[in-house]
C-alpha cells in the first residue's frame, strides 16, 4: 500500500510516498481501504514544525487524521463492524493518508447512505473542531456571534451550526465568499483595514462571543469589542489564548463518537454543507498542501486515494 510520509520538518516538497506493508488491525480495531481523506491546516503546521513543543513529530512521520472507507478486516473482538461497512471518523496516529489505515471501533461511526465520500472523510478534524469551539463559547438563541475566516473548513461549518442553534452570526471573510454565507443566512464582513469599524456597523449591539479560527489578531479584535476572554474560542491562537484567559476547545474535545455521528446526520440531510473546494489524488499531496496553505480556500481540500 502507498502512504504519505516525510522524514524532516519542512515545505510540502518533504512529503512523499512510500511502498509499505498493509498493516494487520490488532484487536479492538479494523482494517479502513481509505476512499477520502481530507488535509487540514494544523498538519501542515505539525509538518512545518510549528507545533514541535505541542506535537512533536516522530521521524519518519505519517500524516493524516480525518478519514472514510470501506471495512476491509476486523481484529479479535471485534464486533461493531464487519468487512464491506462504510465507515468515517478519524485516526491519532497521523496516518490515514494512505491506502489503508488501523482504527479503533471507537473512533468509527458508519457512514450514513448519500453522504458523498469526500464530505464524509473531511468531518472529523473541521466538524469536531467546529463543534467544540460553537459549544466551548456557549451562544444562546439569539445572540450575536462572530467568526473568523468564515468561509474556510473550520469557519464554515462553525456559522452553520450556530445558526442551527439560532444565533445571529457575523462572518468575517473575503468579499468572494459573502454570497456564500448569505446564501447560509449568515452576515459576511470583509477583512483587513478597517474591520473593527465594519464589524461594530453589522452587530451595533456588540457581539456576544467570538468563534475564531485563524489567528491572535482574532482574539484581540474579539476583546477590542467587548466580548468577555470566557467566551473566545480559538482553534490556532494558543499561546495568545493563554496569556488573556480565552478557551482553546477544539477536535481533541469534540471527536466522539456521539459527536461524529450528529454531523454525519445533519450533512447527509443536507442541514450542513461542507463545502469541498478541491479533490487532489493521493501521488499529488504536495500540490495539495500547497493550495491549502494559500489560507484562501472555500472549505475542504480532499486527498482521494486509489
Amino acid at each position: 500500500m502507498r502512504a504519505v510520509r516525510f522524514d524532516r520538518y519542512g515545505d510540502p516538497d518533504v512529503l512523499y510516498i512510500a511502498d509499505v506493508d498493509v498493516p494487520e488491525p490488532p484487536v479492538g480495531e479494523v482494517l479502513v481501504e481509505v476512499r477520502a481523506a481530507a488535509i487540514n491546516p494544523g498538519e501542515a503546521n505539525i509538518r512545518k514544525g510549528l507545533l514541535h513543543e505541542r506535537f512533536p513529530a516522530t521521524f519518519p512521520s505519517g500524516e493524516g487524521t480525518d478519514l472514510a472507507g470501506v471495512v476491509t478486516a476486523v481484529g479479535g473482538g471485534v464486533s461493531e463492524f464487519a468487512p464491506g461497512d462504510e465507515v468515517l471518523g478519524w485516526s491519532w496516529r497521523r496516518s490515514s493518508h494512505a491506502d489503508y489505515v488501523t482504527v479503533p471501533v471507537s473512533q468509527l461511526v458508519t457512514k450514513p447512505e448519500g453522504l458523498s465520500w469526500e464530505v464524509a472523510g473531511s468531518l472529523n478534524v473541521a466538524g469536531a473542531t467546529a463543534w467544540a469551539a460553537v459549544a466551548a463559547v456557549e451562544p444562546q438563541p439569539g445572540e450575536t456571534v462572530g467568526v473568523s475566516a468564515a468561509a474556510g473548513g473550520v469557519g464554515s461549518i462553525a456559522v452553520q451550526l450556530l445558526r442551527v442553534g439560532g444565533a445571529r452570526v457575523i462572518g468575517i471573510a473575503s468579499a468572494a465568499n459573502h454570497a456564500w454565507l448569505l446564501a447560509h443566512d449568515v452576515i459576511g464582513v470583509e477583512y483587513g483595514d478597517g474591520l473593527e469599524a465594519r464589524v461594530r456597523e453589522a452587530a451595533p449591539d456588540g457581539l456576544d462571543a467570538f468563534v475564531d479560527t485563524f489567528g491572535p489578531d482574532y482574539v484581540d479584535l474579539a476583546l477590542t469589542l467587548g466580548v468577555t476572554p470566557q467566551r473566545i474560542d480559538t482553534v490556532t491562537a494558543f499561546a495568545r489564548a493563554a496569556e488573556v484567559g480565552a478557551k482553546t476547545e477544539g477536535s481533541a474535545a469534540g471527536s466522539t463518537q456521539e459527536v461524529m455521528a450528529k454531523l454525519a446526520e445533519l450533512a447527509a440531510s443536507g442541514r450542513l454543507e461542507v463545502p469541498i473546494a478541491a479533490t487532489y489524488p493521493l501521488e499529488r499531496v504536495r500540490d495539495a498542501f500547497a493550495e491549502l496553505e494559500q489560507r484562501h480556500t472555500r472549505g475542504k481540500i480532499v486527498l482521494i486515494p486509489g
